[in-house]
């Protein structure tokens, strides 16, 4: 068996049989599921009811707002203005609206003003804008003579349409859908990145602290414990994820099987509710299902596989490089913002331009830059990519990450036993000329 394979054998072991790993691998699926309930169960917990106050002097507003299980407004309008501000001082009130009355229309328009501690939410101060505005237009269509029914009958409310070329319907959202597809791998993909890349490093570190790494280099080249480690560690994180992917199927199917048929449902009449209920939206559904089966599955799964693999490698090498020229994480900090930069670059390239041109410029040259590919592609694919711009971006992927283990090997070479000495962005320069 070759030093390399051996290498390797001993990284799997090492990250498999630890511990963390696999403590992590079966209860990070249970603390994201967790997590989702609890946001969930945040997410339908009312909000504490707000008090508010509306000093009303023109006497003809307050009936146009409308309380619910949010805000409650209470009508001070016949309460000194003064005293209601020293209430609001006191937190007596959440806010306080003053309308005022006046017969000059700038003026009115401009005497709206709202009094609190604490500045309102842009949703709130929208909502109470809007039933202003709505008061007041009303009125003013009332004192310029217009028939305000004939105004709401006349106005249109028009729904487009959307088809493809091909005469077939198109559905509003797939774009959506398929960005959060596409931004969900990609996501996926730089987390693995980061948490294997520092695994690798800390391995690195670890075994240089504890002059291991003087015996170990003494039987094998520098490049090879390196591309071992680099290609053991990736193997522990495929095993991860494909352990993972197998508890979420088993849960698919737990669940389907479970609360695939309908509970509690007994008499005729329930039954045949429930199936209009089902009719009415099947149409939608099955055509939103498939739509998502039309989309390229198998490019997603194996463009994930590919990318995770080549982008893991590639990152993993500017990791072993930095863990062998340090000595402790603290020192590595520096070097780390200019390998993570790349990461965040490409999930806002894919959110803010794959989701509205995914063929466009921008989106095409990022996808095939290598630092930023394996995101960035992932967006796209689901959006429909030629197969020769995937195998071309993999490809460069691929031959930049020879490229980098190449120049990493020589900084891991002269690094790897240097000790003592905190090292610069000049000093590594320096080492990948030896």
């Amino acid at each position: 068996m070759s030093k390399l394979s051996l290498i390797i054998k001993r990284e799997f072991i090492a990250k498999v049989r630890n511990k963390s790993f696999i403590v992590m691998t079966f209860l990070s699926p249970l603390l994201f599921v967790a997590i989702a309930a609890f946001v969930g169960y945040l997410s339908t917990m009312k909000a504490d009811l707000k008090t508010i106050a509306i000093h009303d002097q023109s006497g003809k507003f307050f009936n146009e707002f409308k309380s619910d299980e949010e805000y409650k407004y209470v009508d001070f309008s016949k309460v000194n203005l003064q005293v209601l501000k020293d209430s609001i001082v006191a937190e007596a009130y959440e806010g306080l609206l003053v309308i005022p009355k006046t017969d000059d229309a700038v003026a009115f328009q401009e005497g709206f003003q709202y009094i609190s501690n604490d500045s309102p939410s842009v949703l709130f101060t929208s909502e109470i804008e809007e039933v202003i505005n709505k008061k007041l237009t009303l009125e003013n269509y009332q004192k310029a003579g217009l028939d305000t029914l004939a105004i709401k009958k006349a106005k249109s409310d028009i729904a487009i349409k959307l088809s493809k070329a091909s005469g077939e319907m198109a559905l509003k959202g797939l774009n959506e859908i398929k960005i959060a597809i596409g931004g969900a791998f990609g996501y996926l993909i730089m987390m693995f990145i980061i948490i294997y890349g520092n695994m690798v490093m800390r391995s690195v570190i670890e075994e240089k602290v504890s002059r291991i790494i003087e015996v170990i280099i003494s039987s094998v080249k520098p490049f090879q414990l390196m591309l071992g480690k680099i290609i053991g560690t990736s193997l522990a994180g495929i095993l991860q994820f494909l352990i993972w992917a197998l508890l979420g199927l088993v849960a698919l199917l737990v669940f389907s099987t479970v609360f695939g048929i309908p509970m509690g449902v007994s008499s005729g009449a329930e039954v045949e509710a429930l199936q209009a209920a089902q009719s009415e939206m099947g149409g939608t559904v099955q055509l939103y299902a498939a739509e998502l089966w039309n989309l390229p599955v198998a490019t997603i799964l194996l463009s994930f596989v590919f990318y995770f693999i080549g982008g893991y490698f590639l990152y993993s090498s500017f990791y072993a490089s930095i863990g062998a020229a340090v000595d402790n994480e603290t020192d590595s900090q520096q070097f780390l913002l200019p390998i993570i930069m790349p990461l965040v670059l490409g999930v806002y390239i894919g959110f803010f331009t794959v989701m509205n041109d995914p063929h466009g410029t921008v989106a095409t040259v990022f996808s095939m830059i290598p630092l930023t590919s394996p995101i960035v592609m992932m967006m796209r694919i689901p959006f429909g990519v030629p197969l020769w711009q995937i195998l071309v971006s993999l490809g460069l992927l691929f031959a930049t990450f020879f490229l980098v283990v190449w120049f990493a090997a020589k900084i891991y070479r002269v690094g790897i036993l240097m000790y003592g000495k905190k090292p610069t962005w000049k000093e590594l320069y320096k080492w990948s000329k030896y």
